[in-house]
């Protein structure tokens, strides 16, 4: 009896992940960061179902080979571990509940997410491939016959940590520190709430939609100083901070994101403007995306598919004498995006995406072309490289990084 209840048990455990190698060498940077990097990481999966109950835990790991040297001057604290998602969930008949933490994803653009800020990026993994941090929320959705209703409550501020100055990716200037704890306007530990109704329409194009309202802390967030020079919101210069901050504020924001299929064309839409509570040093904006992307069949060969993709984004602010998109290091202000999508449809998933992202306000660009295919079964490869233009005359955090060029090779197994 005891061997058929262990058998039960465990028949509806499941483990899965991947372990890899992600490697960038960098042959355009500035002589005092790295000039390439190693980083092993690891991703555990555990889920539990019984019945309409699930528990799911996710936890990812990862280790910079700098972080490894007797020199210390040359660690740039790549190496962490962290728990991402830890949840408990239960499904009724048109509703579920779930209690922990989690990772959502919100949004269809191919470049930028704009509206997909539930979840923080972690500063210590790749600017181009950031992971997500999860963050403890309790979600109550109600299913209808056409779409979904969600009541989530999002019960804390993520820190965000950053690699120290010798990696490639620390875009702040080399005088000034970060302090990764996040501080806010108000109480620390006051909820957000989001109300979030998505659907799809059954036509002959068809429609899927999602419509979000939150009340809480703003996923955007600024950065500040204690140095006197840099309290006043009027300034027009960082001045000379020896550590700086993150901070949130209370803000109404609205947001939505859409996709329209018409034939062989998707036409994507995300938008949001955020109404901020009264603050000294960000005022209201608003961001939006648009795409389309159209797909020819049966190019080359067999199943092959080729997708010509554009897509621009507009980033306003609507407060004088507040932060601007500069000062709150926002890269897609005014950019446009036009790429290729190469699919081939086999049993690798073999894919290969490139284009150019182009800001048309400060003249700089963005150059990328990225492979990925699987090998036996379960062996994923991902090659890329990319190009950084930057400003000559404006500080965008493109600028503050400099002239940029890596390659890229990520090897993962997936068990």
């Amino acid at each position: 009896m005891l061997g058929a209840i262990y058998a039960t048990l465990f028949a509806e455990f499941e483990v899965s992940g991947n372990m890899g190698l992600n490697s960038q060498v960098y042959t355009i940077n500035k002589p005092y960061q790295h000039n390439e990097n190693f980083t092993a990481i690891q991703r555990l999966e555990l889920k539990y179902t019984h019945d309409a109950l699930t528990l799911y835990s996710n936890i990812y790991a990862q280790e910079d080979s700098y972080d490894l040297s007797s020199d210390e001057a040359q660690h740039n604290d790549r190496t962490f571990m962290r728990l991402d998602e830890l949840y408990l969930r239960y499904d009724f008949d048109n509703d579920m509940l779930s209690v922990g933490r989690d990772i959502k994803f919100w949004g269809s653009l191919e470049v930028r997410n704009v509206v997909d800020g539930f979840n923080p990026r972690d500063f210590r993994t790749d600017l181009f491939n950031g992971s997500k941090m999860g963050v403890y929320n309790v979600t109550y959705s109600h299913y209808t016959e056409t779409g979904e209703m969600s009541v989530i409550l999002k019960l804390a501020n993520e820190n965000q940590p950053m690699a120290s100055l010798p990696y490639s990716y620390y875009f702040f200037p080399s005088f000034i520190s970060y302090d990764g704890k996040v501080k806010t306007t108000t109480e620390h530990y006051r909820p957000s709430l989001f109300l979030k109704y998505s659907g799809s329409t059954d036509t002959e194009y068809p429609l899927d939609y999602a419509f979000i309202y939150e009340n809480g802390y703003d996923s955007q967030r600024y950065f500040n100083t204690n140095t006197p020079e840099n309290l006043d919101p009027k300034r027009t210069t960082f001045g000379n901070p020896t550590k700086f901050n993150q901070y949130a504020y209370i803000a109404n924001k609205f947001m939505t994101y859409e996709t329209l299929v018409v034939g062989a064309t998707l036409i994507k839409l995300e938008a949001l403007y955020a109404k901020v509570d009264d603050n000294a040093y960000v005022g209201d904006y608003s961001h939006l995306g648009l795409g389309v992307e159209h797909t020819l069949e049966n190019f080359l060969q067999g199943d092959a598919g080729l997708g010509l993709i554009a897509e621009y984004y507009r980033y306003d602010t609507y407060e004088d004498n507040k932060y601007n998109d500069l000062e709150l290091f926002e890269t897609m202000q005014d950019d446009l995006f036009l790429g290729l999508r190469y699919s081939l449809n086999n049993a690798n998933n073999t894919n290969i995406i490139s284009g150019v992202i182009a800001d048309m306000e400060y003249n700089e660009q963005v150059y990328y072309v990225k492979f990925a295919t699987r090998a036996y079964g379960s062996l994923v490869i991902d090659a890329n490289y990319y190009l950084i233009e930057p400003s000559k005359n404006t500080k965008t955090m493109y600028h503050l990084l400099g002239k940029h060029q890596r390659v890229g090779l990520n090897v993962a197994w997936y068990f």
